[in-house]
């Protein structure tokens, strides 16, 4: 009797073992399974703000599109006759999102760098430094300085109508343009389209400022 009392306390030492262990293998079980349902809903949530995220920046572009596009356009239709329109595009290249500008014309696109003077690149300039600070918020100091931002703009007429553009931009913007320009019309024109002129000479070592307007 004793060989097989001793025989029926190993096998419930094994029993109490194995019970031990389904018990385990249950609690790891909802473990598991409470793991489960919260990488789950984790899932869902980070699945939700990626749409979220997604939306806002395709309108965030869209704004982008819309007001650097308009902006420059209406500054390079101020200037030239048979004017290109700039065309905003959003691509995704190296994992990135870049901004790419185009100018069209006669529904065709073209690099600027290539396809056109360096003269409308200038103004196309001038405006993306006007539309960018429009959109920058919180707004700086409504004052933009600027050196020579035309410098590469051939013919009378356009550097006429450049002066006017300004001005009205200015105005409509309320913002102040301070900026050096080499005097490329005549001086009454310059005047028409400024509220303050001050003439630069360097007769010798030292640069002499006289107040015209």
């Amino acid at each position: 009797m004793t060989g097989l009392d001793n025989t029926i306390g190993v096998f419930r030492q094994k029993l109490e073992h194995k019970k031990g262990q389904q018990a385990q293998l249950n609690k790891d079980l909802k473990i598991a399974q409470i793991t489960e349902e919260g990488i789950t809903a984790a899932m869902a949530d980070s699945e939700m703000a990626q749409a979220i995220i997604i939306l806002v920046a395709q309108k965030t572009q869209g704004e982008l599109e819309y007001r650097l596009s308009e902006i420059v356009s209406l500054a390079l239709a101020a200037v030239f006759e048979d004017a290109y329109k700039l065309k905003v595009n959003f691509v995704i290249q190296r994992g990135k999102t870049e901004c790419v500008l185009l100018f069209e014309r006669d529904k065709m696109l073209l690099d600027p760098l290539f396809s056109s003077g360096i003269g409308a690149v200038d103004v196309a300039a001038f405006g993306l430094k006007i539309a960018i600070w429009s959109l920058t918020q919180p707004k700086t100091r409504n004052v933009l300085i600027l050196d020579e931002p035309f410098k590469h703009l051939k013919g009378l007429e356009e550097n006429k109508k450049v002066i006017q553009m300004i001005k009205t931009l200015s105005k409509k913007l309320n913002l102040q343009i301070i900026m050096v320009h080499d005097e490329r019309v005549p001086l009454a024109e310059i005047e028409k389209g400024t509220d303050r002129i001050f003439s630069v000479t360097k007769p010798g070592k030292h640069s002499v400022i006289e107040k015209i307007k």
